[in-house]
């Protein structure tokens, strides 16, 4: 998802540059959306990740 987002971002910069600012606009709220959501699940992973198992 990380690499998703990348290249959106990628693809926004070479948009922008070209001139085509619907586009770029577009993608670089895809991308701003997958960073979004990649944090949220790496801190949730993090959070509620495998544990050891239990000691009974």
């Amino acid at each position: 998802m990380l690499r998703m987002a990348i290249v959106f971002f990628i693809v926004a910069i070479i948009a922008a540059v070209f001139g085509f600012g619907g586009i770029a606009a577009e993608s670089e709220g895809i991308a701003r959306i997958l960073l979004v959501l990649f944090l949220i699940l790496a801190v949730a992973s993090l959070i509620f990740g495998r544990r050891g198992p239990s000691i009974e």
